[in-house]
């Protein structure tokens, strides 16, 4: 059963989505998610996220690159999962691909390179086929992109982590 004291007027629920947009990045499905959480007529939610967009509160792009930065950075995502996690968030396929090309080329290697010298010191394996396929599934876990996994194992095998 839900108890409700009062419905929230279209200029409350305004205010509180400006409030929720001003304490970090979301994206329209977030707002429209918490809108209709609120109880907000749907011809109402339409004209509250036109508002936050014109006001610049909410802006799909800036969602995106922050977004991308910060799974690269914090949880070592790749491209690929970053890309399918956006998609799930309803991000254009064109501000999709500008957040993912935000990401440096360098650091990005680097990163997946940084990823397999650390599993590898926690795998058992009898031959360097077996282990490059264990790191192969682990980095495509991850998110990063075959070429990019490739490179990543060749280097660490390179360096001679491996023995």
């Amino acid at each position: 059963m839900n108890l409700k004291y009062k419905t929230m007027t279209r200029d409350e629920a305004l205010h509180k989505a400006a409030a929720y947009c001003s304490q970090a990045e979301h994206c329209r499905m977030e707002v429209q998610e918490k809108l209709k959480k609120w109880d907000v007529s749907s011809s109402d939610q339409e004209s509250i996220i036109t508002y936050l967009e014109k006001e610049n509160y909410l802006n799909q792009q800036r969602y995106a690159t922050a977004f991308a930065r910060d799974k690269f950075r914090y949880n070592k995502w790749g491209r690929v999962k970053i890309g399918m996690a956006l998609q799930q968030k309803g991000i254009p396929a064109d501000e999709l691909q500008e957040a993912l090309n935000q990401l440096e080329a360098t650091d990005y290697l680097g990163q997946a390179t940084d990823l397999a010298k650390a599993k590898l010191r926690t795998l058992k394996y009898s031959d360097s086929y077996e282990r490059d396929g264990k790191l192969f599934r682990f980095l495509a876990g991850r998110g990063f992109e075959s070429t990019i996994i490739k490179k990543a194992i060749q280097k660490v095998v390179e360096q001679g982590i491996d023995e």
